[in-house]
């Protein structure tokens, strides 16, 4: 398509050429004629009286040269006519021969063939005072200038068509290029319809559009994957931490259902386990769900929110969860664009493990601080519990863990953490606390601090 589109384009460029060429030459020898026309007829009006205007003529023509090719004709009606050397042709054409007939009372040029040869013919009536006397017949060979528009359309045309070749090759190189990416990646896909999400493109070399297209491609299977196993993990998960409940759940109703429904305390307490397990087997459900929408992009409902008044709300409702020695530290007066209802819940949840890691009388301390440089804020939950070991910070944000063999909880809430501070584009920090335990903090880059105009940075 690019070669066809290139060759219409330089034919029309060689026409255009050609053309021009033609009406320029042809105008250039239109004007030469006129020109010597115009000298012809003012000579002969200032003729000597008693010099004859056949004399004139002869004399005239026999002293005037003329281009190469050009011949001129001067038709007296009562003295014959005067024409210089090789202008013999011009009696015999027949277009010649019906201006004779028919002299024009006006000059005008035209563009003729005179046996072989094109020529340029001017022809113009000839006056003596107000008397016509004649009629007057120029022409220019054009024959050499044929022989170069020639030239030009065949070089214009050999230009065309190697443009044409060189266009076509291009582009069936190009084809080629293209269809051999294509196919890769209908390969490509056919291949993780059976088996893995493993396969890539692996054009990331290539800067132009198919290289874009091979990357955008790679980039969505990237994304496709890590959906596919956060999905697969929370189906794992799911099956793996609902399997005690409900095997706990139906061990009860099977002996209820062996010892009789006589004993209603039996039955009440049955009653009582099972809805603790349901409701226990909800939340995990809700919170496994919660961590597997973590990596949808709508997971997020992003709010400008108060900091100070964000703290002020979590910090009243921790007081309620036990007696503890609460406090609340600086909060910097910033606005964040954040979904306040994730970091809320994130920031509740660290305030429960720190409850769960303490004791009666015990302190606990919600804050925030801006870095010296102001390129992160960071929300923090400091205990005075027995702390968080260095070898085991890495393994307490993750899925289920329970550290030095704790069984309380669910072992989620610091990878629910995680998991806001990660859509957040932020991070989750555990180190020592001033208060003698542990210190979480969630990390967020200056990104979230809603500037001036409402616009994230």
């Amino acid at each position: 398509m690019q070669g066809l589109i290139l060759a219409v384009v330089l034919g029309g460029v060689a026409v255009t050429l050609v053309l021009t060429f033609s009406t320029s030459y042809q105008d250039v020898a239109a004007r030469g004629l006129v020109t010597e026309l115009k000298s012809f007829a003012s000579a002969a009006t200032s003729r000597p009286h008693n010099q004859s205007l056949e004399t004139f003529s002869v004399e005239y023509l026999q002293t005037h040269a003329l281009a190469s090719g050009g011949a001129v004709l001067v038709a007296l009606p009562h003295a014959g006519r005067v024409q210089t050397a090789g202008s013999q042709s011009l009696e015999g054409s027949s277009i010649v021969q019906a201006y004779l007939k028919n002299p024009p009372r006006a000059s005008r040029v035209v563009s003729t063939t005179i046996g072989a040869t094109p020529v340029e013919m001017a022809e113009a009536p000839l006056y003596v005072g107000p008397k016509l006397a004649g009629t007057v017949i120029a022409t220019a060979d054009l024959s050499a200038f044929a022989a170069e528009r020639t030239r030009v359309l065949a070089l214009s045309l050999l230009e065309a068509s190697i443009a044409l070749l060189a266009a076509t090759a291009g582009g069936y190189l190009l084809l080629r290029q293209l269809l051999r990416t294509v196919g890769r990646i209908t390969s490509t896909a056919d291949e993780l319809g059976r088996s893995s999400l493993d396969q890539r493109l692996g054009d990331q070399g290539r800067d132009d559009e198919v290289g874009d297209l091979a990357r955008t491609l790679d980039e969505m299977l990237d994304r496709i994957q890590v959906m596919m196993q956060a999905q697969r993990r929370l189906l794992a998960d799911v099956s793996h931490q609902l399997r005690t409940p409900l095997t706990v759940t139906r061990g009860h109703l099977e002996i209820l259902a062996r010892t009789g429904s006589d004993d209603p305390v039996a039955v009440r307490e049955t009653i009582d386990l099972v809805v603790d397990e349901i409701t226990h087997m909800s939340a995990l459900v809700q919170r496994l769900l919660m961590l597997g929408h973590a990596m949808d992009p709508e997971f997020l409902d992003i709010q400008p929110v108060d900091l100070r008044a964000l703290l002020g709300d979590c910090f009243a409702a921790a007081q309620v969860l036990d007696a503890r020695q609460w406090a609340l530290g600086p909060v910097p007066d910033v606005v964040l664009l954040v979904d306040e209802a994730k970091l809320r819940g994130a920031i509740l949840n660290l305030v429960a493990n720190s409850v769960n890691a303490t004791s009666e009388g015990d302190s606990i301390r919600l804050g925030a601080s801006l870095d010296q440089t102001g390129a992160e804020i960071s929300i923090c939950v400091d205990d005075s519990g027995p702390g968080i070991p260095p070898s085991q910070r890495s393994r307490a944000l993750e899925r289920f863990s329970s550290l030095d063999g704790s069984t309380s909880g669910s072992g989620l809430g610091l990878a629910i953490v995680k998991a806001v501070c990660d859509a957040h584009d932020g991070r989750v920090e555990i180190t020592s606390s001033q208060l003698g335990g542990a210190q979480v903090s969630i990390v967020l880059p200056s990104a979230r601090l809603e500037k001036e105009g409402g616009d994230p940075s």
